[in-house]
C-alpha cells in the first residue's frame, strides 16, 4: 500500500509540473484496441526519413505517400498528432502517426520525405528532434483513463505494483 501511495504521489507531481506537454482529448470512448503509450512529456532522440525506397502499405493499412506529413513511432497509437521539432534549426511540423518504426536501434522516429524537407534534414538523413504529443486519436482511451478526467487525474489514479 505504501508503494502505491508513493508511486501515485510521484506521478501526480510529474503531471502537475510545467514540463508536462501532452494534452489528453476531452472525450473518449472505450471501444477498440487499447495501447499503453501515454507520452506525458516530450521525447528527444534521433529521427530519420524514409522515401520512395519504402513503397507499399504502412502498418495501419494505408498506402505510404512520401508527400504526406506522416511518421512512424514504435508505440503511439495510429492517428496520434505529434509536433516534431528539429533541435538544430528550430523548425517544427505537425505529423500524424500512421506506421510502426523505426526499425533501427537508437532512432526514435521515422518521418516521411515531406516532413524531413520541412524539418530541414533531407541532406543529412537524420536529425535530433523533440516529439511532443498534441492529441491522441478520436476514441482512444489511455489505460486507466476515466471519462472527463484531466491528465493529472489520470496519473493520480495510476497502477503501481505493490511489492
Amino acid at each position: 500500500m505504501k508503494n502505491l501511495v508513493i508511486g501515485c504521489a510521484l506521478a501526480a507531481v510529474v503531471a502537475l509540473s510545467a514540463n508536462s506537454e501532452a494534452r489528453v482529448p476531452a472525450r473518449y470512448t472505450l471501444a477498440g484496441p487499447t495501447y499503453f503509450a501515454p507520452l506525458l512529456k516530450a521525447e528527444v532522440g534521433l529521427a530519420s526519413w524514409y522515401g520512395a525506397e519504402s513503397p507499399g502499405k504502412t502498418a495501419n493499412g494505408e498506402e505510404y505517400d512520401l508527400n504526406q506529413l506522416t511518421a512512424a513511432h514504435r508505440t503511439l497509437p495510429f492517428n496520434s498528432r505529434i509536433k516534431v521539432t528539429n533541435l538544430r534549426n528550430g523548425r517544427a511540423v505537425i505529423l500524424r502517426v500512421n506506421d510502426r518504426g523505426p526499425n533501427v536501434a537508437g532512432r526514435l522516429l521515422d518521418v516521411s520525405r515531406a516532413a524531413a524537407e520541412r524539418l530541414g534534414f533531407i541532406g543529412s538523413g537524420m536529425a535530433r528532434v523533440r516529439i511532443t504529443l498534441l492529441h491522441y486519436p478520436k476514441g482512444f482511451a489511455p489505460k486507466g483513463y476515466v471519462a472527463g478526467a484531466s491528465p493529472q487525474l489520470l496519473l493520480a489514479t495510476c497502477h503501481v505494483p505493490i511489492r
